[in-house]
């Protein structure tokens, strides 16, 4: 409030006023300078002291989860599809017979194969016999009864191989996601069965702007959090850092594991990440709205005594790594400092103020 208003100043006032330091000795007219500078206004501010604490940089990302393995299994033989052993939805176990295909032809294959590898082997055990004991025929017949044992015994494994795998299973344990086949229906080798998702542990993955390619590293503490949850909050590590930065968006992905054993997190949720860039110990934290913008930078107000009197006197700050409301000051402020945070749009430099608070 200026002094014009506190004394009720109008023309007569002021004139009175004049009149009376025109009238008043050298020693006096001081006197009176000094009551009309006493007289100036006064700002209510509130104050924080300034008290060092540790300072968590993060960096927020909207990220998305995905399956840790996401498969389509698909048939490896030709042939009808005659069971389909596990409903959709239902989990699965790494190896368990998912359908069957029609193996009827191979199995006869298979046994005809078998016995023909009985016969070449005992005829291969006789011929050694013969000519390793006896030393009865020849080398070439005895050679000749050796391979053709070996040849029979890898066209049965063949075979058996093959009947193995009109069996379709479940390459790991998980969820059968969906099937994609019908009792009756004509499969061949590669024609998409049943799809089988692994929904725990799950990968969430994000974009980092590349100005932040120093700081992020692998092994990083990250937090994840999910809106559709309730703000469900898992804490992990970052596992993959990219080596390159995609052009299109100038990001580059990160990538954590997240447990998951209530399958509450489903794939393709949108998760906000945040990741741990930097921590600083005993750092000067200040409410940002404190900080007021000049050519130059930053300013702050602080509060001191002089004679018993609190004066606002300005302080030039360096500003730091910034979180939500919170900045860190690298210079300018010193612990104990009393900082205006609520005023400090209205006071000016060198105004008495009036403290209200002190947080």
């Amino acid at each position: 409030m200026s002094a014009y208003r506190r004394w009720g100043g109008g023309p007569a006032m002021l004139a009175v006023a004049a009149a009376g330091l025109g009238g008043c000795g050298p020693a006096e007219a001081n006197d009176a300078g000094d009551a009309l500078a006493v007289a100036g206004r006064v700002v209510n501010v509130e104050v924080t002291r300034i008290a060092p604490s540790d300072f968590t940089d993060v960096i927020r990302l909207t990220g998305t989860v995905s399956a840790n393995r996401d498969v389509m299994v698909s048939a490896e033989e030709s042939g009808i599809i005659t069971e389909l052993l596990v409903a959709k939805g239902s989990p699965v176990g790494a190896g368990q017979p998912i359908a069957k295909i029609d193996d009827r032809l191979l199995a006869s294959e298979t046994a005809r194969a078998r016995a023909q590898a009985t016969l070449a082997r005992e005829l291969w055990q006789r011929r050694k016999r013969l000519f390793e004991e006896d030393q009865v025929g020849s080398e070439l017949a005895y050679l000749e009864a050796r391979y053709q044992a070996e040849q029979a015994e890898a066209a049965l494994s063949a075979l058996e191989r093959r009947l193995e795998r009109t069996v379709v299973t479940a390459p790991f344990g998980g969820i059968l996601e969906d099937r994609l086949v019908e009792v009756g229906e004509m499969v061949s080798p590669g024609t998409p069965v049943a799809r089988v998702v692994d929904l725990d542990p799950l990968d969430v993955a994000g974009g980092v702007p590349e100005r932040y390619a120093p700081d992020i590293r692998a092994g990083a503490p990250a937090t994840v959090t999910f809106d559709a949850l309730g703000g469900q909050s898992h804490s992990g590590t970052i596992s993959y850092v990219g080596a390159a930065v995609n052009p299109s968006n100038r990001t580059f992905p990160v990538e954590f594991s997240l447990p998951n054993p209530g399958r509450a997190i489903k794939p393709e949720m949108v998760a906000n990440i945040e990741i741990v860039r930097s921590v600083s110990e005993q750092a000067v934290v200040v409410p940002q709205d404190a900080l007021i913008r000049v050519e130059d930078g930053y300013q702050v107000y602080v509060v001191s005594e002089e004679d018993g009197v609190p004066i606002a006197r300005t302080r030039g700050v360096s500003v730091g790594a910034s979180q939500r409301n919170q900045v860190v000051v690298t210079e300018g402020l010193d612990i104990g400092d009393r900082l205006v945070v609520v005023g400090q749009r209205q006071v000016a430099a060198d105004d008495r103020v009036r403290v209200v608070n002190e947080r």
